[in-house]
């Protein structure tokens, strides 16, 4: 649900030794939209962690269309798949 919401995806830098060492992994992050659509309190779940902080500085400025309940927004808690394969770069 959360990816259909999403309006702006800024992609992650793949990590030059990575890409050279044709490395991938997948980072899961937990994270809140808040009422406005921004992601707070981003944090690691699970992956290889020479993707990890390339993962979080691209989901941070990832923008999601504000949740509705009631006609009111509502900040919701999701995860966040980011995916590094030498093949999609």
């Amino acid at each position: 649900v959360a990816e259909g919401m999403l309006i702006h995806r800024t992609a992650p830098v793949y990590p030059q030794f990575a890409r050279d060492g044709h490395m991938s992994g997948t980072v899961i992050l937990g994270a809140t939209i808040s009422k406005a659509g921004t992601i707070q309190g981003l944090h690691v779940i699970s992956g290889p962690p020479l993707f990890r902080n390339a993962a979080m500085d691209a989901v941070k400025s990832w923008r999601y269309r504000p949740y509705m309940l009631d006609n009111q927004p509502v900040a919701v808690d999701t995860t966040v798949k980011v995916v590094f394969s030498v093949d999609q770069h």
